[in-house]
Formats: C-alpha cells, structure tokens, sequence
C-alpha cells in the first residue's frame, strides 16, 4: 500500500491490481466462476486460469485498491471443497492469448461486462462490502417466484437453513446456507441466474442474520 507522498508503509506488500489464486479445485474452476467471487469486491476485468496448472489463476481488477480488498476477504477462504491461496501477482496485467495460441477458453476478458458491481463511484455497493457469510442476500426477485422455487435452486448447492423475504420489499430475501463455502458455491453459481421475465437475481454476501 501506498502512503501519502508515495511513502510505502512498511510490512505491507505491493499490491498491483492482479492477484495469484491457487489451491483451485480444478474440476470446478471457471474464468466466470472466479469473475463472480472476485467481483463481490471489486470490477474483475480479466481472468485466466493456468493452462498448465489449472488450479492456479491470475485475477485482474480495475485498480489496486478493489485487488487488495478481495485478498483480505478471499485469502484462505474454502472454495469448492479447498482452502484458497490469494496472493499479490508479479504480473501488472493479464496478457490475452496470441491468436492462434491453445487456451481452451481459460482466459476471459470482462473490461466492458455489464456485471460489473462498482462501475457507479457512489452506489450503495460501494459500502455493502462483507466477508464470506453463511447467509448470502439476494436481490431482483420477480413477484412471481416463491421461496420453494428460491430454495429449489440453492439446494444444489448445500443445505439451507432458513430463507426470509424482507417485509418492506418481497424483491430481497435473505437465505442461510449451513456453511460458508456452500454460500461461496452459491454465489458463484446463482448471481445473476435468470429468474424469468428478465429478473436476473443478485446475491451478494452479508452481515444480517436471520
């Protein structure tokens, strides 16, 4: 981190605005899935998953500041069954592939992807920023769609223990998985899961109980 005056404070290391995430389950692991989890805490604009070592990725934000917001929250977190490492990258940017050269789909480009939760310099995500919780907040809900057909969806993704429409608003509900890493898997698999009618739902960590 810089200081003022670019003065470097002692201790912490530099943190460009790529990250180093190993210890990746590699039967699950997606450009995508990674461009979902980072995104909670900042705009990923590109990924790409080791073509090599495919439980290794490099993960690139919008700027050095959202990069090491998603280290604090994401190192050593259980992801997919595997504690992850996050680590500051020696690289400045992810290259995209040469024409021509292998990559099997690994490296992704998301710079002008319409997911992007920060884009807006005030928006409320800016201050909605939570560690991995059990209980994930969803958001964009259709009148029409029930709690069973909600449940319906995270159950694939673990056990649920308790789910809660907000009273003021039926549009957010509040769901408890019975373990981090399956609210993780959730995420990761349901922001932005088409709900109908052009709803697409929004999950995102939280501080709020049940």
């Amino acid at each position: 981190a810089m200081g003022p005056a670019g003065m470097r404070f002692p201790g912490q290391p530099q943190t460009g605005a790529v990250l180093l995430v190993s210890n990746l389950n590699e039967q699950m692991v997606t450009p995508d899935a990674l461009f979902t989890l980072f995104g909670v805490y900042g705009d990923v604009h590109r990924v790409k998953i080791m073509f090599n070592k495919k439980d290794n990725a490099l993960v690139q934000f919008a700027d050095p500041m959202q990069a090491q917001q998603a280290l604090t929250h994401l190192d050593k977190v259980k992801v997919w069954g595997k504690q992850v490492k996050v680590a500051p990258s020696k690289h400045s940017i992810v290259q995209m592939p040469k024409e021509g050269q292998p990559d099997a789909g690994l490296t992704k480009d998301y710079t002008n992807s319409p997911l992007h939760r920060f884009k807006k310099p005030n928006s409320k995500n800016h201050h909605n920023i939570f560690p991995p919780s059990a209980t994930l907040h969803l958001s964009n809900i259709p009148p029409n769609v029930s709690e069973e057909d909600i449940k319906n969806i995270f159950q694939e993704h673990g056990t649920i223990e308790a789910f809660k429409f907000f009273q003021k608003d039926r549009k957010m509900a509040l769901i408890q998985m019975s373990a981090v890493d399956e609210a993780i898997s959730a995420l990761m698999a349901l922001h932005n899961y088409d709900l109908g009618n052009n709803h697409h739902l929004r999950v995102s960590f939280t501080k709020s109980v049940i």
